[in-house]
C-alpha cells in the first residue's frame, strides 16, 4: 500500500523536476560582453524568443557602450517582431536609427521599422494611420538607402498600401454618391485620381467622377477629366464609353 502511493506520486515528482530544470536559467553574471550577446543571439536563433526578449534587454542595459550593442539593439527589436510584438519592435528599431545612426544596422533597422508598421495595417475600412506611417518608413528607407537589395520590396509594399488608402477613399466616394452628396463624391473620387493614380481605383474613381459632372451639367470639368482618362489609361475597360462621351461632347 505505501509502495503504491509512492509510485502514484513518482508522475508528480518527475514533472516538478523536469520544471525545474527547464526554468532554471544560465548564469550570465560572468559573461564577457561578446559571449553575453552570443548567448542572447543563440536564444533568438533557437526561436526562444521570451527569453531572448529578457537576455537582449538585459544586454542593452548593462553594455550601452559596447562594440555589440547596435547588434544587441537591432536584434531586440527582431525579437519583438517576431513575437508579433510589432509597436514594441517598432520602437527598439526606431531607437537604434535615432541613437546609433552610423550603425550598419540601420538599413535593416530602417526597413524593419517600415515593415513594423505595415503589420500593424489594417482592412481598409478602419484608421489607416499604421499604413500611412508604413508608407513614410518604406519611402524613407528608399530615399536613404537606395541602392540597398530591399528597394525593391519595400517599393512594392508602398504600392500595395497605397492600393488599401484608395480602396477606403473610393469606397467613401460611392458611399456619398448614393448619398446624392454630389460634391463630396466628386472630391474623394478626385483624390483617388490623383493621390493614387498608380492603382487600380484610380481609373475606376476618374470614371465615376465623369459620370457624376455630366449628371450635374458641369461640362468643363467633364470634358478635362474625359481628356485626363483617355491618356492616363488607354487600355482601361470603360475607355470606349469615355472616348463616345468625349465625341458627343465635342459635337455639341
Amino acid at each position: 500500500m505505501i509502495l503504491f502511493n509512492k509510485l502514484k506520486f513518482l508522475p508528480i515528482i518527475l514533472f516538478a523536476v523536469l520544471m525545474l530544470n527547464c526554468s532554471s536559467s544560465v548564469d550570465t553574471s560572468k559573461f564577457k560582453t561578446e559571449e553575453y550577446y552570443n548567448y542572447a543571439y543563440k536564444l533568438y536563433e533557437k526561436e526562444d524568443y521570451e527569453l531572448a526578449l529578457q537576455e537582449f534587454q538585459n544586454f542593452v542595459l548593462q553594455f550601452s557602450g559596447s562594440a555589440f550593442f547596435d547588434k544587441a539593439q537591432f536584434y531586440l527589436g527582431m525579437t519583438y517582431y517576431k513575437r508579433k510584438q510589432y509597436l514594441l519592435g517598432a520602437y527598439e528599431f526606431s531607437k537604434l536609427i535615432k541613437n546609433i545612426p552610423a550603425s550598419s544596422f540601420v538599413p535593416d533597422a530602417q526597413y524593419m521599422l517600415a515593415d513594423s508598421y505595415s503589420k500593424l495595417s489594417p482592412s481598409y475600412q478602419l484608421d489607416q494611420t499604421y499604413t500611412r506611417k508604413a508608407i513614410e518608413e518604406y519611402q524613407a528607407f528608399i530615399d536613404f538607402f537606395p541602392k540597398d537589395p530591399k528597394v525593391d520590396e519595400a517599393d512594392k509594399q508602398i504600392k500595395i498600401l497605397n492600393e488599401k488608402l484608395a480602396q477606403k477613399d473610393y469606397q467613401s466616394a460611392l458611399i456619398y454618391e448614393r448619398m446624392d452628396y454630389s460634391k463630396a463624391a466628386m472630391k474623394y473620387y478626385g483624390s483617388v485620381a490623383e493621390v493614387y493614380h498608380d492603382t487600380k481605383f484610380a481609373p475606376m474613381a476618374l470614371y465615376r467622377k465623369i459620370l457624376i459632372e455630366l449628371n450635374k451639367s458641369l461640362t468643363n470639368e467633364a470634358v478635362s477629366d474625359i481628356g485626363m482618362f483617355l491618356n492616363r489609361y488607354p487600355n482601361d475597360s470603360n475607355v470606349k464609353e469615355i472616348h463616345d462621351l468625349e465625341v458627343k461632347l465635342s459635337s455639341k
